[in-house]
């Protein structure tokens, strides 16, 4: 009897080391896949980002471009390299387009009709942004005419017979385009998506819908016809989606009865566009503040020096703003210093991007309402046909690719977010 137990126990000890081996050797694996997915949704205390109970300040990026090049097979692995170097870089957001309008790889291709292989496109966008753990800030249309915009539902409108104006404004105001744009809506958010299995919705990958890239509505310089559409849209979103946060997209312009106009706008101009930063952004379905920051663009014949100076005017009036008009977050989700400027040395992108950086880190440090920044924009080498005068390809040995990292690294030690896993061993070597 002794030999046959014996013999019995050899194949149990086997398994039991095999089994064991087998644990130790996927444990990590399978703690880092539970951990990525119950990550939580980001949420609004006040002035603050936060996920989990702890805040966040966001250090982060644009790629607009993702959906388009996840569409064709030959260029969908730029996606992951972009993101594998962003969250190698510390950054936790990433702000792209989930519209395309009608034209070359449309999402849409007309009012309430889809392309799958472009809806597919954006899901394998989502599911990479899961993997490398970058959330992502998703905006629903352009006020620009680049991917279809609002020139597109117009012209939609007109050629169906049921347009009220050719005027580009109209996309304010019609309501048959009210009505395609929300049709959108709905197929965008209850989208079930195909590598994921997780209605958009429901997916905490996406850190936020922005509502329209810089609205402006030059037709009504009182801002009420934008601040209707607004209200609408908002509501209408909200009442699909109550899990995601949301903003409008604004450039952070104030309206013409805004005494700020006088005081800290660039120019004149501004307070025409039919916008207005704080009554905009105080619609009650909006929660945190969106601005741009392009003084290149927006003044004439300035020193780099004066535009440094009207940067740190221009964000510390916004970040005001938050704490006593909004009591909302405010993120800088666009920024640049152009490369074609007549004065331009890399040098001084260097020290723009330290200026804004510094503000942010200021303001979070001492719990103020300055969220989070987000470059633009970064593309991957070979891509120079969607660079612009602002466009940086990170390398480990630039200049501009240390002073992000750095940021990710002092956000990081703000929030207590630098012991976790992902910034610990990026923050304990210098760059």
């Amino acid at each position: 009897m002794v030999p046959a137990r014996n013999g019995s126990a050899i194949p149990v000890l086997g398994f039991l080391i095999c089994a064991a081996f087998i644990y130790l050797s996927f444990r990590d694996l399978w703690l880092n896949h539970k951990w990525r997915t119950e990550i939580g949704f980001v949420k609004r205390n006040g002035t603050q980002f936060v996920v989990d109970g702890k805040a966040l300040y966001v250090n982060g990026w644009n790629s607009y471009w993702f959906m388009d090049h996840a569409v064709n097979e030959h260029s969908r692995y730029l996606v992951s390299e972009m993101l594998e170097t962003g969250a190698k870089m510390g950054l936790t957001v990433c702000r792209t387009w989930a519209f395309n309008d009608g034209g070359y790889n449309a999402l849409q291709i007309s009012p309430g009709r889809f392309d799958e292989r472009v809806f597919k496109a954006l899901d394998h966008v989502i599911a990479e942004a899961k993997k490398h753990d970058v959330r992502l800030l998703l905006c629903l249309v352009n006020n620009l005419q680049a991917y279809g915009g609002k020139s597109q539902y117009v012209q939609w409108a007109w050629q169906e017979g049921v347009g009220l104006s050719s005027s580009n404004d109209s996309f304010f105001f019609d309501p048959s385009i009210r009505k395609y744009f929300k049709n959108y809506l709905t197929a965008l958010l209850t989208r079930k998506n195909s590598v994921t299995g997780i209605e958009y919705r429901n997916d905490p990958t996406i850190f936020a819908w922005e509502l329209i890239n810089e609205p402006r509505c030059t037709s009504d310089v009182s801002g009420d016809t934008l601040q209707d559409w607004i209200d609408e849209m908002t509501g209408f979103i909200k009442s699909i989606d109550d899990k995601h946060l949301l903003t409008v997209g604004l450039e952070g312009f104030y309206g013409p009865n805004s005494p700020k106009r006088l005081t800290v706008h660039p120019e004149m101009w501004p307070s025409e566009l039919g916008t207005d930063f704080v009554r905009n952004s105080n619609s009650s379905n909006i929660d945190f503040a969106s601005v741009h920051i392009y003084p290149d663009h927006w003044f004439h014949n300035q020193t780099f020096e004066d535009k440094l100076k009207f940067v740190v005017k221009w964000m510390q009036s916004h970040i005001e703003d938050g704490m006593k008009e909004l009591k909302k977050p405010v993120l800088f989700t666009e920024f640049g210093l152009s490369n074609l400027n007549k004065d331009y040395e890399p040098s001084q992108r260097e020290r723009f991007y330290r200026t804004i950086f510094d503000v942010v880190y200021k303001s979070a440090k001492r719990r103020k309402a300055g969220a989070g920044t987000l470059v633009w924009q970064l593309f991957m080498e070979g891509m120079e046909g969607f660079n612009d005068e602002f466009g940086i390809v990170p390398h480990e040995q630039d200049p501009m690719y240390r002073l992000m990292v750095e940021q990710s690294c002092r956000l990081g030690k703000v929030t207590g977010r630098r012991e976790e896993h992902k910034l610990r061993k990026l923050c304990s070597h210098k760059h």
